[in-house]
């Protein structure tokens, strides 16, 4: 059955491919280009790769990348038993249409979403919205405007609002109030089990503009992530049982689901995945645990030797800068690269890596920051599409370790939020991500840039030299 999950999966991806190969002299239309090895049971996927093409759903456009979303559908129609779902959002009709169809078979289907997204926006007024609220119901709007009339009409609004079609179907799901909280940080986790033997995970949401792009902006290509499809019963019990832990007794049982902190997620645990080793850590877990997350990613970037590479959402934490600085004292080389629209944050790392410091609005600084006396080498943001962001949280160590998943580099990542880090142990595998690494240091802007210098001059103007610690 593993063979079979993973044949109908990668078909599906390869489905999105030959859809968006043109015709070539001397070509098979849609052939597969040859590519980096992989281990068995092991199949990543990016969005923004340059030797891979696929036909935007979004906007019919042909593109670079891989389809994210064929490659989820793909592992959802694989599923003969049960289907878990546990992502921060879910706005895509496809998937959900996808659920949907696997739940009519028969097939147990189960979803977990954050609160934030949890209401079908088909229901929602724009009156009763915040900002940001109102900004994503008209992005979602015009995602369902299937025929780009600027009217979405009842019917589109029916197919085209995720959510409504899981509630029409009568699909289970619950989102992180079902402890009976107001939601405990974020359920942050992106990942899907299927029939206890496929988890596919990684840093992607499911929805428009974290895999393709926005439909109400062309200029977008999509938020930069990836996604990793992984064959292992032993890996997939443990997804199976985070999300157990959330779930429960399910809607309308009991009032024990667990998020958060209540979820005790315990300590990483490691996995065979074919021949490969990997070791898995569920978040959050308290400030005392020596087990936390950004504990266990310092003590892997301190393994380094050689080179380290890292592209980054958010980089908060600042145990990690101190352990990055002492590798840089030992010669290991560095690329980092971190989002253009957090990198300038009052409290980002990026900026204590570059040697400078900026106050937040209130003119004070961050407690506890140690900006380093010599700037990093090898520290700037990549090139990106307007409106797109650098959505990855990975890491390659000496070419052979991978550090990725949902978990942010950040205190609410390793002690609020719901959250997975996944630890690779695969030069296989740490090839695939060096090269998009590679992609992305092509045309990225290292040191500090004009416009962060803008800023800090204005930050300094503002604030004058007598800014105060938090």
């Amino acid at each position: 059955m593993a063979h079979r999950l993973r044949g109908r999966a990668v078909l599906a991806l390869c489905v999105g491919l030959l859809q968006a190969c043109g015709h070539q002299s001397g070509r098979l239309v849609g052939a597969k280009a040859a590519d980096l090895p992989l281990p068995d049971g092991i199949e990543v996927a990016f969005n923004h790769r340059e030797d891979r093409h696929y036909r935007s759903p979004i906007h019919a456009e042909h593109r670079n990348g891989d389809n994210l979303e064929a490659f989820v559908i793909g592992a959802i129609e694989a599923a003969e038993q049960e289907v878990l779902v546990a992502v921060q959002e879910l706005s895509l009709p496809s998937i959900a249409q996808a659920l949907v169809r696997q739940h009519r078979k028969g097939v147990r289907v189960k979803v977990v979403l954050e609160n934030t997204y949890s209401s079908p926006w088909s229901e929602q007024h724009d009156a009763e919205l915040d900002g940001h609220a109102r900004q994503r119901r008209q992005l979602l709007m015009a995602l369902a405007d299937q025929n780009r009339d600027g009217v979405v009409s009842l019917e589109e609004q029916q197919a085209g609002d995720a959510v409504a079609l899981l509630n029409a179907a009568g699909v289970p799901w619950l989102d992180d109030t079902a402890d009976g909280s107001k939601g405990s940080g974020l359920m942050h986790s992106k990942y899907v089990v299927v029939d206890r033997r496929l988890v596919v995970t990684g840093s992607a949401n499911f929805t428009a503009s974290g895999m393709h792009g926005d439909a109400a902006d062309r200029r977008t290509r999509g938020n930069v992530n990836h996604l990793l499809q992984l064959e292992s019963p032993a890996l997939a019990e443990l997804f199976a049982s985070d999300f157990n832990r959330m779930w429960g007794d399910g809607p309308g049982g009991e009032p024990d689901s667990r998020f958060g902190l209540a979820k005790q997620s315990g300590h990483a645990t490691r996995v065979l995945v074919g021949d490969i080793p990997v070791e898995v850590l569920f978040a959050p877990h308290p400030r005392r645990d020596p087990s936390h997350g950004l504990q266990l990613i310092g003590s892997a970037l301190a393994t380094a030797e050689q080179r380290v590479d890292l592209a980054l959402f958010v980089f908060s934490a600042q145990a990690l800068t101190d352990v990055i600085a002492d590798l840089q004292t030992k010669g290991v080389k560095l690329r980092l690269l971190a989002d253009p629209g957090f990198a300038s944050r009052s409290f980002s790392e990026v900026l204590d890596l570059l040697g400078v410091s900026m106050a937040d609005r209130h003119c004070k600084l961050e407690a506890g920051n140690r900006p380093l006396q010599e700037a990093a080498e090898g520290v700037g943001i990549p090139r990106l599409a307007r409106g797109d962001k650098l959505h990855h949280k990975l890491a390659v160590i000496d070419g052979k370790t991978v550090i990725t998943g949902s978990f942010n580099w950040s205190p609410s990542a390793a002690h609020q939020n719901d959250e997975v880090r996944l630890l690779i142990h695969s030069e296989q595998v740490a090839a695939h991500f060096t090269r998009e690494m590679d992609r992305l240091w092509k045309g990225a802007e290292l040191g500090i840039s004009e416009q962060l210098q803008r800023k800090l001059n204005e930050n300094r103007r503002r604030c004058g030299s007598g800014m105060q610690r938090a």
